[in-house]
This record gives C-alpha cells, sequence and structure tokens, in this order.
C-alpha cells in the first residue's frame, strides 16, 4: 500500500499511540501540538520508527493555527489524506460541571477548545481534500476521525457531570455525521470515535481515583478497569485506513461495556 499522509493533533495519549501505529504501518506524519516538548519527544521516537515526520508546535485556541499546519503539512507531503483531530481538554479547572455550576470561562473554553478546534482544522483538511486527486487504491480523497467521548452519548452523573464537556462531544458527533452526510459524495469519510475512559495523561486524576477505580471496575467489565491506551489507538487506526473505507458518518464507541452497565 502507498504510504499515506496523517495529521494528528496531539503528541501524548490516543493520538500519540495512533501516530505510532500508522508509522509501524509505514504512514507519513504530520504531528501538531501545542507542547513543543512533547512533539519533538514523540517526533524523535517515530523517526526511530522509520517513518517520515514533520511537526508544528501551536494552540489550536488560535484561529490561525490550523491553516498554518496543514499548509505546512501539504507543503512537506504534496497531500492530506487523513486527519486525527484528537486535541482535548478537561475543563473543570476552568469553572466545567453540573450545569447549575459551570461557568461562563468553563463553557466558552471547553467548547473553543474542543469544538471550535475540530471545526477549524476539518475545514482547512475538507479544502485540501476536496482539491487533491483521489488516491488510485480506494477511489477517495482522504479521511477525518473526530475525537468525541462516551460522555456524548451516555451521561454518568456521580462521577462525570460536566455539562460543557458533554455538550461539546455532543456537538461534535453532530458535526461530523452532518458532514459526512454532505462529503461522501466528494469521497471524503468522516467518522467519531467516542471512548470511556482511558489510561492516558488527561484521565490521570480519574485514573488514579480509588473511588473512581473501583467505579470503572463495575462501569467497564469487558477490561475489569480503565482501558489500554492501545485498544482506543487500535480503534483508531481502523477508522482512518483503509480497513474501514466503506465505513462514513459512524461513532465508534470504545468503552469496555460502559453503554450497557
Amino acid at each position: 500500500m502507498t504510504p499515506r499522509i496523517y495529521l494528528v493533533t496531539a503528541s501524548t495519549g490516543i493520538g500519540a499511540e495512533t501516530a505510532r501505529q500508522l508509522a509501524r504501518q509505514g504512514h507519513h506524519l504530520f504531528i501538531l501540538s501545542k507542547n513543543a516538548g512533547h512533539v519533538k519527544a514523540l517526533v524523535r521516537e517515530l523517526s526511530g520508527l522509520g517513518a517520515e515526520i514533520a511537526w508544528h508546535a501551536g494552540d489550536l485556541a488560535n484561529p490561525e493555527v490550523a491553516q498554518t499546519a496543514v499548509d505546512m503539512c501539504v507543503k512537506k507531503f504534496g497531500r492530506l489524506d487523513g486527519l486525527y483531530n484528537v486535541a482535548g481538554i478537561s475543563a473543570r479547572k476552568f469553572g466545567d460541571g453540573p450545569l447549575h455550576e459551570c461557568t461562563e470561562e468553563g463553557w466558552r473554553t471547553v467548547m473553543e477548545i474542543n469544538v471550535t478546534s475540530q471545526y477549524r482544522m476539518c475545514r482547512q483538511a475538507l479544502r485540501v481534500m476536496l482539491a487533491q486527486k483521489p488516491l488510485p487504491e480506494n477511489g477517495q480523497r482522504g479521511v477525518i476521525l473526530n475525537m468525541a467521548s462516551i460522555l456524548g452519548l451516555h451521561p454518568e452523573p456521580q462521577y462525570f457531570s460536566a455539562i460543557g464537556y458533554a455538550a461539546g462531544k455532543g456537538a461534535i458527533i453532530s458535526m461530523t455525521r452532518s458532514a459526512a452526510a454532505y462529503y461522501a459524495k466528494d469521497k471524503i469519510r468522516l467518522n467519531v470515535i467516542a471512548p470511556a475512559l482511558v489510561r492516558t495523561p488527561m484521565s490521570a486524576r480519574a485514573s488514579e481515583d480509588q473511588a473512581i477505580l473501583e467505579f470503572i471496575t463495575r462501569k467497564q467489565p469487558l477490561m475489569g478497569g480503565v482501558i489500554p491506551v492501545e485498544d482506543a489507538a487500535s480503534a483508531s487506526v481502523f477508522l482512518l485506513t483503509d480497513a474501514s473505507r466503506s465505513i462514513t458518518g459512524e461513532v465508534l464507541e470504545v468503552d469496555a461495556g460502559w453503554n450497557l452497565c
């Protein structure tokens, strides 16, 4: 298979592990992340796997960063075959929480970073994909995978009540499905991955809380605890590659049984 060009908006967690798995398959990667130190460390690791890598350190809250990163990727590699919109935050420290407690700052921050940043990245990626020729192997122009959360579909009031976060993840799902319907005729696929509690730096607070861990043992019975990051990454690779070439507008719940319990 001809190596594909993927832009990943993260340098840790699920995004980083997905980049590793794509690199092992021989694909080329452009890494975009806010933390330059994290990006450089991941780039060194990916280069050791034999992948051709380019990168940019930029804050996706800045409206100019999406276009800058996409332009840099295309200048380096000549095209963009896949975008993984994985960057995001928990906004509890900014005031997110139950609806009656959620602050203006908490709501605004989580929407800007988790939703608006994905909108901007999708917009710029789609402009490139629409203008490029379909790949001869699959007849398609590109694929986009957006990161949501199980909380955008299946609420959990006891430990994970953050209205801004949940509303933002629901918005990502709606945006993706609407776009998938529009761009299918252009041979561009868009899907969503909605993980439950995965072991990543972002989930460290929850993953180290004994009461939450006991709850997760019951809530995610298939794993009996927190989901390994490799599992969420392998599901992401599936949705980004030709293994899922006939799938668009879908939401894949990687939840170890969360939605059933």
